[in-house]
């Protein structure tokens, strides 16, 4: 995570960002969530991102522990979770768009559905990010 503020928190919108990113980890943390992918502008060379994207790996969370908020992936649920975080997160494993997982689809350009990379953060039991 320090890495990740180092190199993207550089401004006011991007810290504003990351508050949020590091909030959602810490409550998928609580739940037993061990790994969260961040990808969206956010980890772009865009200066004003608009938001991130995120998705979480659900094995070994307890739905139980987890804030319902980041369950709810209808449209008023995504925008309640863009309200309160800055951006969304999604479970790894659910259907991104018809074909791929979300952990899959945040791995292609938007455009020419090739190859790129998003970031892994291994977070820690209790609410921490590594």
């Amino acid at each position: 995570m320090d890495e990740i503020r180092e190199v993207f928190a550089y401004n006011n919108i991007r810290q504003r960002l990351f508050k949020g990113f590091c909030l959602g980890c810490e409550l998928l943390a609580l739940a037993g969530c061990s790994v969260v992918y961040l990808d969206g502008s956010f980890v772009t060379e865009k200066t004003n991102p608009g938001d991130f994207d995120a998705c979480w790996n659900p094995l070994g969370v307890d739905d139980s522990k987890i804030d319902p908020v980041l369950l709810v992936l209808t449209t008023d649920g995504r925008k309640a979770q863009k309200e309160r975080f800055g951006g969304e997160f999604f479970p790894s494993s659910a259907n991104a768009n018809g074909k791929l997982n979300f952990v899959d689809f945040f791995q292609q350009d938007r455009y020419s559905t090739k190859g790129k990379g998003i970031l892994r953060v291994q977070l820690e039991k209790g609410g921490k990010a590594k």
